[in-house]
């Protein structure tokens, strides 16, 4: 009578060899084919590595590109500026020009007597008013000689004291007739706070 087969020796060799066959098998697979936290958990890490890591400082190029456009900028509303400047200066000139040329001539003849008197002979305001509207004197238009007067540009404080100091000098006199002299209608018609100044200053 024969044995069975499962005990014979040879067939438990035989599966032996296909246990450790399909074994190695599942080991290959495995390593194949990992599970899926397995693949899951690396890419988790390289995300939350890239979400934490330091925000990198601009690099130099940036920062001197950044200066360059800002320093455009500055000089582009420099530029802009000065052309604005450029623009209402000859605009002004040319109001200035259009209204000289509407001044009528007589008008610019008084004030330049006005300039005459007040320079050379150190006239006040009111003396030189005087002299271009007396018929003895320049006989200008009233409107002329207002005209002048208005637009005279002068110290008569120091017309004043130049008056001043050639009545203490030539004539020798007091400082209280220098400031009547200074002041009266029949003399410089300074007013009372040129003669004072004067008065304060002279030597």
């Amino acid at each position: 009578m024969k044995k069975p087969i499962y005990k014979k020796w040879w067939f438990w060799v035989i599966m032996i060899l296909v246990i450790g066959v399909i074994g190695s098998m599942g080991d290959d697979k495995d390593s194949a084919d990992p599970s899926p936290s397995a693949t899951v958990e690396p890419a988790k890490a390289a995300v939350a590595e890239a979400t934490t890591e330091p925000t990198s400082q601009p690099s130099a190029s940036s920062e001197e590109e950044k200066k360059a456009a800002e320093e455009k900028a500055k000089k582009a509303e420099e530029e802009k500026k000065a052309k604005e400047a450029e623009e209402a200066k000859k605009a002004a000139d040319a109001e200035a020009k259009a209204k000289e040329k509407s001044i009528p001539r007589e008008y610019k003849a008084a004030l330049k007597k006005a300039e005459m008197y007040a320079e050379n002979m150190n006239m006040s305001k009111t003396g030189v008013y005087d002299q271009l509207t007396s018929e003895y004197g320049e006989n200008f238009d009233k409107k002329a000689a207002k005209y002048a007067i208005d637009n005279i540009v002068f110290d008569w404080k120091e017309n004043a004291l130049k008056k001043a100091q050639l009545y203490a000098e030539e004539m020798s006199m007091s400082d209280s007739a220098i400031y009547d002299q200074l002041i009266s209608e029949y003399g410089e018609k300074f007013t009372k706070e040129e003669a004072k100044y004067a008065i304060d200053n002279l030597k």
